[in-house]
């Protein structure tokens, strides 16, 4: 049987994608199944799921080729006051994630401060555990975003033998038939791990097109730069930094032109969002 034959019969038998909390007990399904999602909770006008890195390592591992195709998001500070800003963008796009989990440090902290049991997974870890722990040599992945100089390191780094990359062009967010190929990419080279690396909300875009589509397989992990931390083309913060809440400023210090409006200006609003919200959570007890 040839391999594209082969691909169109895997799809036929594929397991389809469940709706976030939905019950996957009668579903038949290889291996070990999350039945139910954890108790989610709306924090600043975003879902997320309080999980730890383990547990959201945990459901990226029992993905497979045989699940219809699923997306993580990973909110951090920036994108929840991008969604304040754009809601009507932002909001479908997360809402039809399998998973959502918190990438920043600071929301963690103000989400414990309001009684939300919220734990940092930076997605950039997430992506290091899957190379390092997960993805096997012989096991393809796709990308979407990132160049030829980081698919190569990859490859070297990790010794995977098949990386399907596509490299849309810039402006993502405002062409959608660019949008619409991303998305076909992923349908015709089937994959475990999609990483999809072009940043927010272009790459939300891409995983909800695929889902949309009901043809693609695997974990979509809308990631931005993590392949460039993967690869050391970026430096993260050292570790201690990251502990302390303040991976923000390193980033800042490296690149001040580039990020200097996004951490000075845009992103301390989110303490005014976040008084307004508890403010509004105080009201509705009332």
């Amino acid at each position: 049987m040839s391999a594209a034959r082969k691909s169109v019969n895997d799809r036929q038998n594929i397991i389809p994608a469940i709706p976030r909390g939905g019950d996957r007990r009668a579903t038949p399904r290889p291996g070990k199944d999350w039945r139910v999602n954890p108790r989610s909770y709306e924090f600043i006008g975003a879902t997320f799921d309080p999980l730890s890195p383990l547990q959201t390592l945990s459901r990226a591992k029992w993905m497979t080729t045989e699940h219809g195709f699923r997306y993580i998001v990973t909110p951090n500070v920036d994108h929840l006051v991008r969604l304040w800003k754009e809601p009507d963008v932002f909001l479908p796009l997360y809402e039809a994630s399998w998973l959502s989990v918190c990438d920043s440090r600071i929301l963690e902290l103000l989400a414990g401060l309001s009684g939300i049991p919220l734990k940092a997974v930076p997605g950039s870890d997430l992506t290091v555990q899957l190379f390092e722990n997960v993805i096997e040599k012989d096991q393809p992945i796709t990308v979407i975003g990132a160049d030829d100089e980081i698919i190569e390191n990859i490859k070297k780094l990790y010794g995977i033998r098949t990386i399907h990359h596509y490299e849309p062009p810039m402006g993502l967010r405002n062409k959608p038939d660019e949008v619409a190929k991303c998305a076909e990419f992923i349908a015709k080279h089937p994959a475990r791990y999609v990483f999809i690396c072009v940043g927010s909300p272009q790459q939300e875009m891409v995983a909800k097109a695929c889902a949309d589509r009901g043809d693609c397989v695997g974990l979509g992990l809308c990631v931005g730069a993590s392949l460039e931390f993967l690869t050391g083309r970026t430096k993260r913060a050292p570790k201690w930094m990251q502990q302390a809440r303040l991976e923000w400023l390193f980033r800042l210090m490296s690149e001040p032109r580039r990020l200097w409006k996004r951490y000075l200006v845009e992103g301390p609003k989110i303490f005014w969002l976040w008084a307004r919200w508890c403010l509004g959570k105080r009201l509705s007890v009332k």
